[in-house]
């Protein structure tokens, strides 16, 4: 037992956790939180924006599981945080986000930033849907029981982001206590499924013709790449992965056929529509993903048997109707299928097999479509055509970050991936600026691979300030602007659903434009180049990525392209008006 006070409290326990680093901005209502991070082996991470500070835990989260801390001081510098908080928790991505609160003798007197109108305090009632539980700490005392259970909850089971609220005065008061070990507080193992309920799924894949493998998000949170592949390799089926799954296995395998929904792949659409039998695995099946659940395009649910496995019961068969239904962790039930089906059938050859040979060709001629767009040297370049040549530069283990927009759904669909945990992307929430911290925090927890933050020029706008966070911190990160003079993406929706006559608030004004090479300048980068032909991509992105710190490319790309860049291949319901 140790006399700490509740700041040293924190920091201590964040050194038992092995968090790296607590990322945020300092207030009157962190203080004493902060100060006892003088004498902590956890490093400070300093951002411009509290939005930004839980991006860059979450891009941290991503390539390495791990949690993050994040810190804010009370009232707006806590509310900044919702909208990253949100990304997080929409993709199920752990952080533990400390917040300052009001002295506890001054509840409800409505001081200095304090929400309390409805009741005393009240920023977790904010925190409330977009976390997994948000705790308030009352009394020093309560901390290291509210700090093991916040770290247990933020990792276990589907993981994602924790808030703690920590009153002014519970930061600096002192009391003598003993801080838990964090292992003698959560499982020691991951939920298998239930035995009988796995080997009904393993004798449906073993008895499909047409079996179809759909890893999602929870694959990757899961640790699951080796257990899918082994799978798909066993029964020779495609993979059709979410976007959140993107690299659960390498896209050059032959078993990779792109994906489904609005932007998905022509193979991964007909091998998906048209299976008798599906396995996904940690797959919400949102609207993106399904063509907005139009039957046929993208899954036909019925007549396609479903097997669902999911660690949180609420996504199995929420939006289809289910055949066989497991509650497991991904890794662990995918290892159960594979061991049953092996007891149940050999290795299926690719010899003289016609799904083998009818996946591969559907595969070759999706490739080709995106080979003619990654060739097509027009000026001015097409988003593909940047992607091109950032393929050529970066090894197959670097990390490529991206936030929603034109952008996105390029890289998404078309920029092949390799390796796990080396495409960061926001998805449910889909989160404009996301990506310019996230890539901060993916260079922290991969320092060793070269990491891409690709921004279209209205996306990097909203959240650029965190450039100056990588520049502080001699983080090395390479931002790649995709400049197309506005949020093109929404543009083009308007476009489609009004006319050209009624295009409104979406492009910018080219005389109000910005010069990114001055942004840069002003921010202290030393390497920064504008792109405006793409037979000199290729020079200036290797110059970047190989460059020691922070750099930007300007890449001056198509404003006016249809479908947002994107090769839409499925259906995504946007309630047109009627006439």
């Amino acid at each position: 037992m140790s006399r700490m006070n509740g700041g040293e409290i924190i920091a201590t326990y964040l050194e038992k956790e092995g968090v790296e680093y607590l990322v945020g901005i300092p207030g009157h209502g962190s203080t004493n939180l902060l100060d006892a991070f003088n004498d902590s082996d956890v490093s400070v991470v300093q951002p411009r924006h509290e939005q930004g500070a839980a991006h860059l835990a979450d891009g941290y989260a991503r390539v390495t599981g791990e949690p993050l801390a994040v810190f804010t001081s009370i009232g707006p510098g806590a509310t900044n945080t919702v909208t990253g908080v949100a990304t997080a928790y929409v993709d199920s991505i752990p952080m533990v986000v400390f917040t300052g609160a009001p002295q506890t003798h001054e509840y409800g007197q409505g001081i200095l930033q304090e929400i309390e109108r409805q009741k005393p305090g009240d920023f977790p009632s904010v925190m409330e849907p977009v976390t997994k539980q948000s705790f308030e700490v009352r009394s020093v005392e309560q901390l290291p029981r509210v700090l093991r259970r916040a770290f247990q909850i933020a990792r276990s089971g589907r993981p994602g982001p924790v808030h703690v609220d920590v009153p002014m005065d519970v930061q600096g008061a002192a009391a003598d206590v003993t801080l838990p070990e964090p292992t003698q507080h959560r499982p020691h193992s991951r939920p298998g499924g239930d035995p009988e309920t796995v080997s009904e799924a393993a004798t449906l894949l073993a008895e499909a013709d047409r079996p179809v493998i759909v890893p999602g998000g929870g694959t990757m949170l899961a640790e699951a790449w080796d257990e899918v592949q082994a799978l798909a390799e066993h029964l020779q089926a495609p993979v059709v992965p979410t976007f959140q799954a993107k690299g659960i296995i390498p896209e050059d395998h032959d078993l990779f056929v792109g994906y489904a929904g609005w932007i998905g792949s022509t193979a991964g659409n007909e091998l998906a529509s048209n299976a008798d039998t599906i396995l996904a695995v940690g797959c919400r099946f949102t609207d993106m993903h399904t063509s907005s659940f139009e039957a046929g395009v993208s899954f036909e649910i019925p007549p396609s048997k479903l097997i669902h496995v999911d660690i949180d019961p609420q996504e199995i068969g929420k939006n289809y109707p289910i055949e066989v239904g497991i509650q497991g962790d991904a890794k662990v039930v995918t290892r159960q299928l594979t061991e049953q089906l092996r007891e149940r059938i050999e290795p299926v050859s690719t010899e003289d097999n016609d799904y083998y040979a009818e996946i591969q060709e559907l595969w070759d001629e999706w490739a080709a479509m995106v080979q003619e767009r990654w060739d097509d040297d027009s000026v001015p370049m097409s988003i593909s055509r940047v992607l091109a040549s950032l393929r050529e530069v970066l090894p197959r283990d670097g990390v490529v970050v991206s936030s929603a927009g034109q952008p996105q759904e390029t890289v998404n669909p078309e920029f092949p991936v390799y390796e796990p945990r080396t495409n960061v992307s926001c998805g449910g929430f889909s989160t404009m600026g996301f990506g310019v911290s996230a890539a901060i925090g993916a260079k922290l927890g991969k320092p060793d691979s070269p990491v891409v933050d690709i921004e279209g020029d209205g996306s990097f706008l909203m959240c650029n300030q965190e450039v100056a966070a990588a520049v502080e911190h001699g983080v090395d990160v390479t931002y790649l602007v995709l400049n197309n003079r506005g949020w093109k993406s929404i543009r083009n929706l308007q476009v489609d659903k009004y006319g050209w006559d009624r295009v409104l608030n979406t492009a910018f004004d080219e005389d109000a434009g910005v010069d990114y090479m001055a942004m840069a300048d002003s921010f202290n980068l030393d390497y920064a180049e504008r792109v405006v032909k793409p037979e000199n991509l290729d020079t200036a992105l290797e110059d970047a990525v190989a460059h020691d710190g922070p750099a930007m490319v300007e890449a001056v790309v198509e404003p006016d392209n249809p479908d947002s860049g994107a090769i839409v291949t499925g259906e995504w319901d946007l309630a047109d008006l009627e006439e």
